[in-house]
């Protein structure tokens, strides 16, 4: 079983600009690997996909601010406008769960089935997951903080 995720903890839940990200992979030897990371951390070029998942998030109602943010890759059906007749209808896309708290202190998970938009199928987001997870040609670590848990 793949346990490959990104999980994204907001301390001040509405506060996006403040995060820590742990990507949690396998490495070569079937290791589970932890490498975390916070906003300062995350590399120029894919802050603008990091903004684009946190934009996700904002579809919750004003009763509900994420939390903890869970993000796995899937393959998933193609959209319509995806669909190539030579190919089989199938895209990876990274899919959200979200645990949300409200102002009252109540406390719910929400999924791409409660919100459709916690299914994204950019290439930039799925190449942000690959980058962080090592999944795929472009995954690479760059010596980012390293944390392994046995």
């Amino acid at each position: 079983m793949d346990n490959t995720q990104i999980q994204i903890q907001f301390p001040s839940p509405g506060a996006w600009e403040k995060f820590t990200m742990t990507a949690v992979f396998p490495d070569k030897d079937g290791f589970v690997q932890h490498c975390r990371y916070t906003q300062e951390r995350i590399p120029d070029n894919y802050l603008e996909a990091f903004a684009g998942v946190v934009s996700v998030l904002c579809v919750l109602s004003d009763d509900w601010q994420a939390r903890q943010v869970w993000a796995c890759l899937h393959d998933v059906a193609a959209l319509e406008e995806e669909n190539f007749p030579d190919f089989p209808n199938i895209v990876e896309a990274v899919v959200l769960t979200v645990e949300a708290v409200s102002a009252r202190g109540g406390r719910r998970m929400f999924t791409s089935a409660d919100y459709p938009e916690f299914t994204i199928r950019t290439d930039t987001a799925v190449a942000f997951f690959k980058y962080f997870t090592g999944s795929g040609d472009s995954g690479v670590k760059n010596g980012m903080e390293k944390v392994v848990r046995g």
